[in-house]
């Protein structure tokens, strides 16, 4: 009995070792270079510091006039090709008085806030169905655990900024109500999942399927 325990032991050993690089690969791979250069460059020996600086939060600085709506201006790989391989990303969050950044969710990154300018309400809901919620002001900091639903609010009567980072060079953004009434699931079924009428999610729908592209 005593043998077969040590077995067991070390079987579960070897197989958390084994595991381990899976875990750590969840989210960006690592890279076997220094930074990864786009073919179209050359190689690194084209490359200068231009290559490392993105430009594109110049607009935002000094702070132009106030949306209308909530605004978002990436710094992901999309925008900025040098984070290629690099595991991080910015975002700056612009919140009109009463604005929201609607339910959503980064499947690859977990997302740190910072305000700073006016004051924000956001919040989170872990996996048992938890909500953790925090009123920010500017010099405050939030952190949203990877893949979890969240959201950020501006329930106050001034403009609110914030920068968020973000541990992927591609989080990615799953909306919650696009994805779930913008994107074709059927009436019935979704009815059925909110216990409520058909009518009411064609309502729902129509606001919030995206318009097609010509």
């Amino acid at each position: 009995m005593a043998s077969l325990n040590i077995y067991s032991l070390v079987l579960l050993v070897v197989v958390t070792v084994a595991l381990a690089p899976m875990a750590a690969v969840a989210g960006d791979p690592d890279i076997l270079t220094d930074f990864v250069a786009p073919p179209a460059l050359g190689g690194p020996v084209n490359i200068t510091g231009d290559y490392f600086t993105f430009t594109g939060f110049r607009a935002t600085v000094p702070a132009p006039p106030a949306p209308t709506a909530f605004a978002i201006s990436k710094a992901s790989m999309a925008e900025f090709p040098a984070l290629n391989g690099q595991s991080v990303s910015y975002a700056r969050l612009t919140f009109p008085a009463g604005t929201v950044n609607p339910t959503h969710t980064h499947p690859r990154a977990s997302e740190l806030l910072l305000v700073i300018d006016g004051a924000l309400s956001v919040g989170f809901i872990d996996t048992t169905g938890k909500l953790y919620t925090k009123d920010l002001v500017a010099g405050d900091m939030f952190v949203f655990p990877k893949g979890l639903v969240h959201y950020q609010s501006n329930q106050g009567p001034n403009l609110a900024v914030a920068l968020s980072g973000f541990g992927s060079a591609s989080a990615g953004t799953v909306s919650v109500p696009v994805t779930v009434f913008g994107t074709g699931i059927d009436d019935v079924v979704l009815a059925k999942s909110f216990k409520t009428d058909v009518a009411t999610v064609q309502k729902l729908k129509a606001a919030l399927t995206p318009p097609k592209k010509n």
